[in-house]
């Protein structure tokens, strides 16, 4: 065995750290996005009817963004455990919980909040 092709002692630290963070992360965003109609509930109707309809688009856009969320922890976890794998795990690993944040920024972007 080479040592590029060598296990990595150390290789399910990156994403075990990510999805420890990743995971609370993705369930706090969740549960204010889905609270996010009750901001409205006070609303006229002009107002009302914009925000429930950019709402509506916005939660499957949300959905999708925590979809591939997931996609990049399981490919944290899916890579094989060889050293030359190490870099894209850690990019991986890294990616997931930001890209948590950036998913909640562009849902908060697209809501047209009263």
């Amino acid at each position: 065995m080479t040592p590029d092709t060598a296990r990595h002692p150390r290789a399910f630290v990156a994403p075990l750290v990510s999805t420890l963070l990743t995971l609370p992360l993705a369930a706090v965003a969740f549960f204010f996005a889905g609270l996010s109609p009750m901001a409205c509930d006070s609303c006229g109707e002009a107002a009302s009817d914009r925000f429930h309809a950019s709402y509506g688009m916005a939660f499957p856009v949300f959905g999708s963004g925590l979809a591939v969320v997931l996609v990049l922890l399981l490919a944290a976890w899916a890579l094989p455990w060889q050293r030359r794998h190490a870099a894209a795990r850690v990019w991986l690993a890294v990616i997931a919980p930001a890209a948590v944040v950036l998913d909640f920024v562009v849902f908060n972007g697209l809501v047209d909040w009263p």
